[in-house]
């Protein structure tokens, strides 16, 4: 349960009602309850759509919802969208590419990959049907934080120092069985063969994301996974409809 509530506390900015101590090995093995967090999450966007919708009309709900997400993560991973996005702009090579990410400032096409990558996830949140947006509610942050666990464990370090270099030396085997067969248990409960089509989608998305930042930096960084979850929480509702429309 520590390490539950230590991965709430890393992904969220909700304030627990008790104190924890951790170091850097215990966040790294914290990530095997990644997609139990991201359960968390997707109840309290369960739980606000049901309010929410007794009250506004649907647009507006679905606009606060994807607000509600960004508020209660604190925009972590649209930040690593964000510095992503600018590193793909930047002139030069590897080491150009790292300290655009680093820089904290919002370049252009950063603040471009914002709009886009919320106006997508607003728009495919508004068209999945209300019968069955509570369920992709559910599943779409466990997903995206199954994501993060798989693209931390036995990555190679693009910079040494940064979160993304404690998470990777804190992970193995045990984060990305428990995470996967915690996320592959929701997905399937929560929409049978459709979920794990989701599921298996977005494995796949990931291990290229993954391979390419492999390729061109070398490995991954904080910002290279909140993008990946960032862009695993889009695909995972398109790949929804995709599924309805069939």
């Amino acid at each position: 349960m520590k390490l539950y509530f230590i991965a709430l506390q890393f992904l969220t900015v909700v304030p627990l009602p008790f104190r924890l101590r951790w170091d850097e090995r215990a966040l790294g093995r914290s990530m095997a309850f990644f997609p139990l967090a991201g359960l968390t999450l997707g109840a309290l966007l369960a739980g606000a759509d049901m309010l929410f919708a007794a009250l506004l009309p649907r647009p507006v709900t679905d606009l606060l919802l994807v607000a509600l997400l960004a508020g209660v993560t604190g925009a972590l991973h649209l930040d690593g969208l964000a510095d992503v996005c600018d590193g793909l702009a930047a002139r030069g090579g590897r080491e150009r590419f790292l300290a655009v990410m680093k820089d904290p400032r919002v370049g252009a096409v950063g603040v471009v990959g914002l709009v886009l990558g919320l106006a997508l996830k607003y728009q495919a949140l508004l068209a999945v049907p209300d019968d069955l947006k509570r369920q992709a509610l559910l599943l779409f942050p466990a997903v995206a934080r199954y994501a993060q666990v798989q693209m931390t464990v036995g990555a190679n370090r693009a910079r040494q120092d940064g979160l993304g270099a404690a998470f990777i030396a804190g992970t193995g085997m045990f984060q990305l069985v428990t995470a996967g067969t915690i996320t592959a248990v929701a997905a399937w409960l929560l929409l049978g063969p459709a979920g794990m089509a989701v599921l298996a989608a977005s494995v796949l998305f990931t291990g290229g994301f993954r391979w390419w930042f492999h390729r061109h930096l070398g490995g991954v960084t904080g910002d290279v996974i909140g993008c990946a979850s960032e862009l695993n929480e889009i695909l995972c509702l398109l790949v929804i409809l995709a599924l309805l429309r069939g």
